[in-house]
């Protein structure tokens, strides 16, 4: 069996275009904690030495995770919509396709058409619970500030098409799952259409659906499909969305 990645690091990052601060402590640092907690002097533990720890400020979408209906909007299907601590695990975990848009200029739209040409040019047929990851290319550039513009993205149209089909997960190796917003704000600027504005997250308001952002590695899968795919959101109660440490599973 092999576990091939498919997560950024969680870290300080120009990459990241919302807050992240990570602080590590050291050992040293612990040991008057660890002494009270077992009421000792700080001589009396091994070296003188606490634990390790680490303290993150973070956002629920910082790095590798996944989306909630409810980040998108507060109903879903006419209901309110569930947030992640709510999300059946059976959706995240199963049959894996990567479909591959490297290929479209940065800042285009991925379609319902441009996926089924995908699918056909890959030999795959969706089934209800598969995992569909939408690789761009845009994870080559983590690190770098231009990660934020990077890559084409989905739409209201093409996003329906994937739950209609029985998807419920689906993610992309970019900063979002919609275009990125440079592309987004230029269209509108130029026609004033506001149906194009988050056009794909809002399209849970529709259908029920989950996504992942920022994942990566999707290069680095031997074939298209015939993978299984774990992607287990953090438990976080009433939250817009999980940390995650996505990963594809081959010879299963």
């Amino acid at each position: 069996m092999e576990i091939i990645d498919l997560s950024v690091p969680t870290e300080e990052s120009p990459s990241e275009a919302l807050s992240l601060k990570v602080v590590h402590q050291r050992h040293q640092e612990t040991a008057p904690v660890l002494a009270k907690f077992f009421g000792c002097a700080e001589n009396d533990l091994r070296n003188g030495l606490g634990y390790a720890n680490d303290s993150v400020e973070m956002i629920s979408h910082s790095g590798t995770h996944l989306d909630a209906p409810w980040h998108y909007a507060p109903q879903s299907e006419g209901k309110k919509a569930r947030t992640i601590d709510q999300i059946p695990l059976a959706w995240c975990y199963g049959d894996g396709v990567v479909l591959d848009f490297r290929q479209k200029q940065k800042g285009s739209v991925i379609t319902s058409e441009d996926l089924q040409k995908e699918l056909d040019r890959i030999g795959y047929t969706l089934k209800p619970l598969d995992i569909v990851l939408i690789m761009t290319g845009a994870d080559k550039l983590w690190g770098k500030a231009e990660y934020f513009d990077a890559g084409c993205g989905m739409c209201r149209e093409s996003t329906l098409w994937l739950v209609d089909q029985g998807i419920r997960v689906m993610g992309i190796d970019a900063w979002g799952w919609d275009r990125p917003f440079w592309a987004i704000k230029e269209e509108f600027a130029r026609t004033g259409d506001r149906q194009i504005l988050w056009e794909a997250h809002l399209a849970g308001i529709e259908r029920e659906y989950c996504h992942l952002e920022k994942l990566a590695n999707l290069d680095l899968l031997p074939r298209a499909f015939n993978f299984k795919v774990a992607c287990f959101p953090v438990k976080l109660t009433g939250g817009s969305a999980g940390w995650c440490r996505a990963v594809a599973i081959i010879g299963t």
